[in-house]
């Protein structure tokens, strides 16, 4: 009796395997997210950091010898304040026996506070011009400001100069320092000085721009009367002389709290601000200066003798201990909450960067001994092979049985197994199809080949097909393979060489990418010979072989059965067997001239699939095996050396390992160009000079290098976000399955002694 036909639109059931890839891609998507979240926070971080340590290019500069044609000459011989009441441009002195002490470029954590003990200590008020970045960084010092009864002006975010930038720059400027205020002492100011500015005299056609522009949008500008030069630290005695003013006249007096060493400044200002209240001058801030002026103007001085002694009026007070000032608004609602969000993601920002910074040093350290010792480790384990009195033991030259697990592997199985047929070592071949559904197993009886058993078993996934076929070997030693790989004809013959030795329990061999023609290909091609012929020469000579790569391995069956066979607990059941032999204290070897030849996932997305696997099924068979960090004796070699290794090398390395790049792209943007540009060069040089010897080891044409360069923009950086990838899901406890890549069959067999 015939089956009945399907019905007419009726979809095919998703199988088991199918079913978990989909539970699977629902699951990781967030887990994607998160890690791109976590990426994208760091990049922030590190921008902002940035931003506010240093500017994007050479914005810092100093137009000089402009004209000042457009610039009306009431401002250019009036007072130090510049208002713009009703649009048109005013000019405001101080009065005369009155010092407006202005400091600028602060806040600075070690000399702000300091000035701000003498004006305590002498009962003066200042007005500080404050850079919005440092704001920003140290926001305690401003509210220390404001409390004390000082004044606050805008000096730009980053103390650019702003006659050369364009009008919304300009805005940005003051708004994201009018933020910083809000977020640090709850107040905005009215007030602005421009870095780089001087006496009204020396405004030109550009910055007057800027400041018509400031003057529209309620800014009043101050300049100086009197520069004391500080920041040439030319002496107390000279910065004294320089700040103060001539025949009584008020003035607008320039000091720095920040920008370099203040000592001399500290000092002089004390010695300064006595000498000026011997003659009978009082102190105010620039609100208090123009509250006195508007008084004189109108005829109500404050006191006999018209100098405002008792202080400035309408709200503009004149000492310590006011909160507010004239020219402070206090910042509520979405301005408020902005600010202290930009504070507080400083916050982070300044904690996060030194730590990062730390770890790089920790991290480049690592990477360039890593690479020192598998130089030196991979060319004293090349001596060490190439001796001639060196030798496992008698030949072994008994059969092996290859097991070639296979799940719909059509398009490479007739590949793999004639390559087997081939072999000049005597072997059975066992293939276990895995529930193929597109004819594998048929395909594979219908070749013909000497030697070869299919067993057939439902879909269960590669560790139960490997158990399935170590249970019908025939023979002791166990040859493991995949089933789009294809071996040498003396591949067989090289591996099970190192048996002669009783204590050896498995033999990784050396994998090489078969479709390197492409790419992706050529990039995985260098990964793979630097990763067999340093990486695994390193650990074979210290014992503590971390991984019999899934292509290529042999197993004596005793050890595999000692150990319970190929155990489902993790995805990487090659790592999960090796460290078990090793646990067992059964000694795992690596055989270079052993070669198979493997096909590399073709596209971005296969590639990503496949080390992801790798990479979580390495996590997971590490801490299976945690306690190997206890185990006594010889068996607890691969805990007290091959993990720590392993752990450093291939997880904590390699996570912060994009450090390194991020710091670069840092520092060009942020620090000197040229010279994180060679840094990084130097990093390349080194690895290039690594790369070229395992190509010489493995007797590889050197032209694949060439593509090295851009691998480490592309290829690596992908590899990273893999690794954070499964850094994550092993984080929030996600299990994966097993799963299938797409193959074309395009790796054919290859002849004696095929090299690059």
């Amino acid at each position: 009796m015939t089956a009945a036909p399907p019905a007419r639109g009726r979809r095919r059931a998703p199988t088991r395997i199918e079913r978990a890839a989909g539970r699977a891609a629902a699951l990781h998507r967030p887990r994607v997210l998160l890690a791109l979240l976590l990426l994208l926070a760091l990049a922030c971080v590190m921008l902002l950091d940035g931003y506010l340590r240093a500017e994007v290019g050479d914005d810092q500069r100093v137009r000089t010898g402009a004209s000042s044609s457009e610039v009306p000459d009431e401002v250019l011989d009036g007072g130090p304040i510049l208002t713009f009441p009703g649009g048109q441009a005013e000019t405001v002195s101080v009065p005369d026996k009155t010092i407006v002490l202005t400091f600028d470029d602060g806040p600075d954590p070690t000399w702000t506070p300091k000035v701000m003990e003498v004006l305590e200590e002498h009962d003066v008020p200042g007005t500080f011009f404050v850079v919005g970045s440092m704001v920003s960084r140290y926001p305690d010092i401003v509210k220390d400001l404001v409390d004390q009864g000082n004044e606050i002006g805008v000096h730009t975010f980053t103390h650019v100069d702003l006659s050369y930038q364009s009008s919304a720059r300009v805005t940005r400027e003051m708004e994201q320092t009018q933020l910083a205020l809000a977020g640090a002492a709850g107040i905005t100011t009215t007030l602005f000085r421009a870095p780089y500015s001087s006496k009204p005299d020396a405004v030109d056609n550009y910055s007057w721009e800027v400041y018509q522009q400031l003057g529209e949008d309620g800014y009043t500008s101050v300049f100086i009367d009197t520069d004391s030069e500080d920041w040439k630290e030319p002496g107390v005695a000279k910065i004294v002389e320089g700040a103060t003013p001539e025949d009584g006249e008020g003035a607008s007096v320039l000091f720095h709290d920040s920008g370099g060493d203040r000592t001399q400044t500290v000092e002089a200002l004390a010695e300064y601000i006595e000498n000026m209240q011997a003659e009978g001058y009082t102190f105010t801030t620039v609100s208090g200066a123009m509250a006195e002026q508007q008084q004189q103007q109108q005829q109500q001085p404050a006191g006999a003798d018209g100098s405002g002694a008792g202080g400035p009026a309408a709200g503009a007070p004149s000492g310590t201990g006011s909160r507010l000032q004239a020219s402070h608004r206090p910042a509520t609602g979405t301005i408020l909450y902005e600010g202290k969000a930009l504070v507080a993601a400083v916050t982070v920002a300044e904690w996060t960067v030194p730590a990062l910074s730390a770890g790089l040093v920790i991290v480049g350290v690592a990477v360039m001994g890593r690479f020192g010792l598998m130089l030196v480790l991979a060319r004293r384990h090349h001596r060490q092979r190439n001796r001639r009195r060196f030798g496992w033991g008698p030949p072994v030259t008994r059969p092996v049985s290859v097991i070639v697990p296979a799940y719909n592997e059509k398009e490479c199985v007739e590949n793999t197994l004639r390559s087997l047929a081939g072999s000049t070592h005597p072997i059975e071949i066992i293939v276990v199809d895995d529930g193929s559904t597109d004819g594998t197993a048929e395909l594979a009886e219908g070749l013909g080949l000497p030697g070869v058993r299919v067993i057939r078993q439902e879909n269960a996934g590669k560790p139960a097909a490997l158990n399935n076929g170590i249970r019908s070997a025939r023979h002791d030693i166990v040859v493991m393979m995949d089933g789009d790989t294809v071996f040498e004809p003396d591949t067989v013959g090289r591996l099970v060489q190192p048996f002669a030795d009783p204590s050896v329990g498995a033999v990784a061999g050396n994998a090489k990418v078969g479709n390197r023609s492409t790419l992706i290909g050529a990039w995985q091609h260098i990964e793979y010979v630097m990763g067999f012929n340093l990486d695994r020469r390193m650990y074979d000579l210290l014992r503590c072989m971390p991984t019999i790569p899934g292509a290529i391995g042999a197993f004596r069956r005793e050890a595999v059965l000692q150990v319970g066979g190929m155990s489902e607990d993790t995805l990487a059941e090659d790592t999960d067997i090796t460290i078990a032999l090793h646990r067992e204290g059964w000694r795992v070897v690596y055989e270079e001239h052993a070669r198979a030849w493997t096909e590399a996932p073709r596209s971005l997305r296969q590639l990503w699939s496949q080390r992801y696997r790798w990479s979580y099924g390495t996590m997971q068979a590490l801490w299976k095996h945690r306690g190997s960090l206890t185990d006594k004796g010889p068996s607890g070699r691969f805990g007290r050396v091959g993990m720590p290794l392993v752990v450093l090398f291939q997880i904590v390395t390699p996570v912060f390992a994009p450090l390194i790049d991020v710091f670069t792209v840092y520092s060009m943007l942020f620090v000197d160009f040229r010279a994180a540009l060679l840094a990084w060069l130097a990093v390349l040089a080194v690895q290039l000079v690594c790369a070229a010897y395992a190509f010489r080891l493995d007797r590889e044409k050197y032209r694949y290098l060439l593509m090295m360069p851009l691998q480490q923009f592309a290829y690596r950086q992908m590899m990273y976000l893999v690794l954070i990838h499964s850094c994550v899901t092993a984080l929030t406890g996600g299990r994966l399955r097993w799963q299938k890549l797409k193959r074309t069959g395009e790796v054919g067999m290859p002849s004696a002694g095929t090299g690059g």
